[in-house]
């Protein structure tokens, strides 16, 4: 037999089915006696009429209440057969209402219990408290609620239950850990309210287990924890923005990350309210922002700007912003503002110091090439240069390409087999190749490197064949110099024996002859043969100082030092070419600022030599003498001929050695270009003050 559910509290309201079954009865009794009292005063009234004697009266009577009782009998039935088939269905209603409600009782997944408010007795409990609790119903029904808490709970327990005693109609709901049979606890969630449990104060009570929720909102608070620190470490905050106001809610970072204090409820603000720009292109692009995100359409942003802090420190932020709802379905911007201040600055000082590191790499005057699996990975121009290749072509060539076949056996060992690296330029010479198939020696380091996220291996190249070259084109020199340091003393001693023949022949015997004409004129009687003899030493005199004038004119012309270098190469190529077969076209530009006079005099000298090789040696039939300024940091000199030409790499001539060696020694450079029958090309360049020996002073003596 199951235990009887709690009904209504004789307290509350009365309910439809008694207050029904109320009022059938009265309506049944109300009918009856109102039927009856209309039959006796009307059947006595009737059978007065009708009787005429006392026997009449008496039958008439006896048949008035035969005829009573079986109407009212029957007229009791009908009345109270639908006040009786009322209360079975009722009945039937309150059984079926019992057993679904003992069902649901039954069935809840979740625990239920049933207590007497004033014992505390537990009076009933459902298979799931059972299950949950890990008592028996038995078990439970033996133990008083307060058993179900765990020690330490009683002075709480007992004033929850007064004010549950105090107010037993209240709905009670309280929260506190609950004791299992095991031992272990459970933090439950208990809603109770009062029921009379067969006439007894009860309290029906339905436990709801939050243990599960309370775990995943501590591990959420620790997660926003973490991540709330997690953002701190980061330097970001997070913000929204409310499109319709264009105002935003931003976390107590971003104020931090600012530079502000955050205020002690979170207020919507202005977006540019908060951002203060670094720069007016910065106060542009925020307003653009704040309007994108203000429109309504939707928004997706990923920018750096540069803001100032309160303090007024500069700051790189990344913000990011896209378009996305509230907790309510409401449109928000939703964003993130991080100080990337720092990662901007390593970033910048990484590009820097990888610009740099790839300018030294392209600016090295050693070839770099990095390996893997014996495959051209990268080469730098000067690697690209010496090897032939452009510098893309060189790129995927093996290293069997770049290596002779007889040293390629020993960088493979020095590659792979961890041998003490060479010094480029140092050590053993290695046989390189390059795309022509001309071999070339080379200095040659090797070491690891990181590359493109391999191992690679890195190859420093030091062609050796230009120091050999250098070397060679030295001992050239050398054997130059020497040959031209003894035609050097073999032409002083001609200019000298020239010098001397000049003046012994000619301006000595111009001297003997004035001598013998001033005694003839001394010992002369008639005075128109002194006349004759005077005019003779004076025509003597004159020619004597012409020749000596010619004479320090070859030495030194005096323009030179008069009128400038301008001037003296236009007199000199005059006084060259004024009987010559060849036509001089003389360009010859005035200079902003005179040169140094070893300047002027090596750019003389230089020219006069190759307008003197034009007339010995070119037969050309037109020569350009051109000079120029050159960016007011030094002049330009040219001379050009039309005439046979000659092979630069063949033997060359003294004049051309001098030349060379006069531009060197003040500091400029001199170039020569020629071929057969295309002329040549002598082109100075020397800066306005010597920069180098004047060793060229020796050579004018």
């Amino acid at each position: 037999m199951s235990t009887p559910l709690p009904g209504p509290s004789e307290r509350a309201a009365e309910p439809p089915l008694a207050r029904d079954l109320r009022r059938d009865r009265w309506r049944v009794v109300v009918a009856y006696l109102v039927l009856a009292l209309v039959w006796i005063l009307c059947s006595d009234a009737a059978v007065k009429v009708l009787a005429g004697d006392l026997q009449t009266a008496a039958q008439w009577q006896t048949l008035k209440g035969t005829f009573f009782v079986v109407a009212s009998a029957a007229l009791i039935y009908l009345l109270l057969r639908p006040l009786a088939q009322h209360v079975l269905h009722t009945h039937a209603r309150l059984e079926h209402s019992e057993t679904r409600h003992r069902q649901m009782f039954e069935g809840n997944p979740g625990p239920i219990l049933v207590y007497d408010l004033e014992s505390l007795a537990i009076l009933d409990v459902n298979p799931a408290a059972a299950g949950f609790f890990g008592f028996s119903r038995e078990a439970f029904t033996a133990m008083p609620i307060t058993a179900l808490w765990p020690p330490g709970h009683e002075a709480m327990l007992e004033a929850k239950l007064e004010h549950i005693r105090a107010h037993p109609e209240q709905l009670c709901v309280i929260t506190a850990d609950l004791r299992l049979s095991d031992g272990s606890t459970r933090r439950m969630e208990m809603r109770s309210n009062f029921i009379d449990y067969g006439g007894r104060r009860a309290r029906l009570l339905i436990a709801i287990d939050r243990t599960r929720e309370d775990q995943a909102l501590l591990r959420r608070d620790q997660a926003l924890a973490r991540v709330e620190e997690a953002h701190e470490m980061a330097r970001i905050g997070a913000w929204e923005i409310d499109p319709a106001t264009g105002l935003g809610r931003y976390a107590n970072q971003v104020y931090r990350l600012l530079g502000r204090r955050p205020p002690e409820a979170r207020r919507w603000h202005r977006f540019d309210e908060l951002l203060v720009p670094a720069d007016p292109a910065t106060a542009a692009l925020s307003e653009q922002l704040l309007q994108e995100m203000s429109s309504g359409e939707p928004v997706q942003i990923d920018v750096l700007l540069p803001l100032l802090a309160m303090d007024g420190r500069a700051l790189m932020v990344h913000l990011r912003a896209e378009s996305g709802q509230d907790d309510a379905g409401r449109p928000r911007v939703l964003g993130t503002l991080q100080d990337v201040t720092e990662r901007e600055q390593s970033r910048r000082l990484l590009r820097e110091r990888e610009e740099q590191f790839r300018e030294l790499v392209r600016v090295l005057p050693d070839g770099v090439v990095i390996l893997s699996e014996e495959h051209v990975l990268y080469a730098n121009a000067c690697a690209a240069t010496q090897f032939g290749y452009g510098h893309n072509t060189l790129l995927g060539e093996p290293l069997a390409a770049l290596v002779t076949a007889d040293d390629l056996p020993r960088v493979r060992a020095q590659l792979f087999a961890q041998l003490p690296p060479q010094s480029a330029g140092a050590g053993e010479v290695i046989g390189m190749r390059r795309f022509n198939g001309h071999a070339f020696q080379a200095g040659l380091a090797v070491g690891d490197v990181r590359y493109g996220g391999r191992d690679c291996k890195l190859l420093i190249v030091r062609d050796l064949s230009e120091p050999e070259r250098i070397r060679e084109a030295l001992e050239t020199s050398n054997r130059e110099l020497q040959a031209m340091a003894g035609r050097l003393f073999s032409l002083q001693e001609d200019e000298r024996r020239a010098i001397s023949r000049d003046l012994h022949d000619d301006i000595g015997q111009a001297i003997t002859a004035m001598k013998l004409s001033a005694y003839a004129a001394q010992d002369e009687q008639d005075a128109a043969r002194r006349d004759e003899d005077l005019a003779q030493i004076i025509q003597l005199a004159d020619a004597t100082v012409g020749k000596l004038r010619d004479i320090s004119t070859l030495l030194r012309p005096p323009q030179l030092d008069a009128l400038g270098l301008e001037a003296a190469l236009r007199w000199q190529a005059g006084v060259l070419f004024r009987s010559a077969a060849i036509e001089l076209l003389p360009d010859i530009q005035s200079l902003p600022r005179r040169p140094a006079g070893d300047i002027e005099q090596a750019c003389f000298r230089i020219a006069q030599e190759s307008l003197t090789n034009v007339l010995r040696h070119a037969r050309a039939s037109q020569v350009n003498l051109h000079l120029r300024d050159v960016d007011d940091h030094g002049l330009h000199l040219q001379v050009r001929d039309d005439g046979e030409g000659f092979d630069p790499d063949g033997p060359r001539g003294l004049g051309l050695i001098v030349m060379r060696e006069r531009a060197q020694s003040v500091g400029g450079t001199l170039r020569i270009e020629s071929a057969h029958g295309a002329g040549t090309l002598i082109d100075l360049y020397l800066p306005y003050r010597a920069t180098g020996a004047t060793a060229h002073d020796a050579l004018e003596h």
